[in-house]
Formats: C-alpha cells, sequence, structure tokens
C-alpha cells in the first residue's frame, strides 16, 4: 500500500506554497482562479484528503461526539444512539457509537480514548457505578452527559426515566390482575436502574397492604436474554411458584418468556410477564409483552442537545440541568388475564 498523500506533496507537484493549498481548500476566495484550478486539479490528480483530526485540533474544536453504551446488543441503546445521531447531524456533527458491554474497564478504555481523541464531548451512561471512570474526562475538561442515569453532581447534565415510577407501574399492574406473589428479575445489583425499579415494585406492594417478602427476588448477571432464559428455569423451581414475573429489561422478560414455553407454562394464563423499555421486539413476541416504555429515542435527543448547548454556546452561561422523564405501561397480552 502506498503512503498517504499529503498536503507537502500537492503543493510541491502544484508549484506553490503550504499555504496557498491551505488557502485552497479552507478560504478559495484568497487564491486566484489560475492558481486555485491548478491546486485543485492536483488534489483530484493525487487523491489528497485533509486530515479531518488535525484540523480539529488546531481550531479546538472536534466535530465528533462520542456515546458510550452499556449494550449495544439492546435495541434500547440503538434506539437512544438514533435520537442521538439525529440531533449532532443537524448540527454538522458526526456521533462515534461505543459499547462498553457492561464492563468497567472496557469502559475506562474507551473514556481514555476519548480523552485522547479530545471528542467535543460525551454522552455515557456509565458502567462504573462509582463514577471514578468519568474522571478521564474531567481531567481533560472534556464535557460529559449521562443518559439513561440521574446525576448527584449539580455540574453535570443528565437524561433519565424515573424507574421507581416504572417499577410501581409494572407491580401495581400485575397486583390490580389479582396477583399476590411476583418475582422481580433484576441484573446487577450494583445498578441503579435495577435497584430502582425493584424499590418501586417495592412500593406499590406497601401500597396494596402487601409484605415486602410477596416480591421474590432472582438475580441475573447481565441484562440479556440469555440471562433471562437461566433465571426463568431458577423461578420455575422454586418451592411455590409465583404467578408473575416483572423483570428488569425486556431482553430478561423474553427469555423469561422462552423459559415459559420451554416448559410449557401458559403465559399468561399460569404466569405473567412484565417486562421493561418496550422496545421493538416486546410487541413482535411470540405472546406479546407488557412492557414500561422508556422514550428512548427522546432520551438520546435531548442528551445531544445539552452537549451542545454546553459545546456550541458560551459555556460560562451554560446551565447544567438533571431532566427526568415519565415512563409509561404498555399493557399487551403476556399480562392481560385477570386471575
Amino acid at each position: 500500500m502506498g503512503s498517504m498523500v499529503g498536503i507537502k506533496d500537492v503543493a510541491r507537484q502544484a508549484g506553490v506554497s503550504v499555504g496557498t493549498v491551505s488557502n485552497v481548500i479552507n478560504r478559495p476566495d484568497l487564491v486566484a482562479e489560475e492558481t486555485r484550478t491548478r491546486v485543485q486539479s492536483v488534489i483530484t490528480r493525487l487523491g489528497y484528503v485533509r486530515s479531518e483530526s488535525a484540523r480539529q485540533l488546531r481550531a479546538g474544536a472536534s466535530r465528533i461526539m462520542a456515546l458510550l453504551v452499556l449494550d449495544m446488543g439492546n435495541p434500547f441503546f440503538v434506539a437512544v444512539a438514533s435520537g442521538a445521531e439525529r440531533t449532532a447531524r443537524a448540527a454538522g456533527l458526526g456521533v462515534m457509537v461505543c459499547n462498553s458491554a457492561q464492563s468497567v474497564s472496557e469502559e475506562r478504555e474507551y473514556l481514555s480514548l476519548f480523552a485522547e481523541q479530545r471528542v467535543r464531548g460525551v454522552l455515557v451512561t456509565p458502567a462504573d457505578a462509582t463514577g471514578r471512570s468519568l474522571d478521564a474526562l474531567r481531567g481533560q475538561g472534556i464535557p460529559f452527559v449521562l443518559v439513561d442515569r440521574v446525576s448527584a453532581d449539580p455540574a453535570v447534565c443528565s437524561v433519565s426515566v424515573d424507574d421507581v415510577a416504572g417499577g410501581r407501574l409494572a407491580a401495581q399492574h400485575l397486583i390490580a390482575a389479582g396477583h399476590r406473589t411476583i418475582v422481580y428479575v433484576g441484573g446487577p445489583p450494583e445498578m441503579p436502574q435495577v435497584r430502582d425499579r425493584r424499590a418501586g415494585a417495592l412500593t406499590a406492594l406497601a401500597e396494596a397492604g402487601l409484605p415486602a417478602d410477596a416480591l421474590i427476588e432472582v438475580s441475573a448477571e447481565r441484562l440479556d436474554v440469555a440471562a433471562g432464559r437461566d433465571a426463568g428455569s431458577r423461578l420455575l423451581g422454586l418451592g411455590h411458584r409465583p404467578t408473575a414475573v416483572f423483570c428488569a429489561n425486556d431482553l430478561l422478560a423474553l427469555g423469561v418468556l422462552q423459559s415459559m414455553f420451554a416448559a410449557r407454562i401458559s403465559v399468561p394464563d399460569e404466569m405473567a410477564i412484565v417486562g421493561y423499555d418496550d422496545i421493538e421486539f416486546a410487541a413482535a413476541a411470540a405472546v406479546p409483552l407488557t412492557s414500561v416504555r422508556q422514550p428512548a429515542v427522546s432520551m438520546g435527543r435531548l442528551a445531544a442537545e445539552m452537549l451542545l448547548e454546553e459545546t456550541m454556546g458560551d459555556p460560562a452561561g451554560h446551565r447544567h440541568r438533571q431532566t427526568v422523564l415519565q415512563p409509561e405501561l404498555v399493557v399487551r397480552g403476556s399480562s392481560l388475564r385477570r386471575r
């Protein structure tokens, strides 16, 4: 493979200075038409492409916004990325999407890379519950916005959903359908979303006069379909089989649904299931899945707008804010039957 053509190569072939080539590219009105035509001809013949990263470093403003999510295998985060990308594109920016795979070490590597590349800013759903991974951005003065996570720091913007309210909606729905024992299939306990959705379910039980132990917890190491299948198999082995399941996200719920089918357990006749996120696959499941909807596209859009306000306007006049959106229960066939 040949070496990359540089601006010096263009200048040498065109018989002009590097500064003249730069002006042809960036300020063509300053260059005489004959010279401009000659330089542009050489650029075309050599296939020269300017180094955008170098230009951005000189200008001090990258045109790249980074987005780091927990799991790009989860359609919820694909929707978040879609909202962010549309907003960034409208502002003339691109979005670099990366996946931490719920790994703190991978998250730290990506955030260090973003800092090295001097991206304009970062949208991040942290895997590290302590927030220490974000020090790589703070140290370089790179703005960031938390997505699907409430910021406890008033100097940091965030966009999230009220997960306590969402968990309450899910449990209230199951209680209203006559269920008195509910299994909560949660994910890693250090994740605030998992804890908050559980807290909301407990609130609904208390409001209905039911004891806290009416919520039976079945843990999952990850928030994916395979973990849901495993959790479903374990809950079927409980001494007193419950009649309803609330899952911390839809992928877990789909895995539980698969395990019910495998065991010939009728959904919802013998087991009602409620998920969380309302991903596209929820409505398309063999038994359409009742789910707590998060406005994922709006979350991505709002987070990108916050970052643009901070990086394209007057930083001193930027007001950090923590926006909390409200969830919505979408009822489908997986939970409709009353007991």
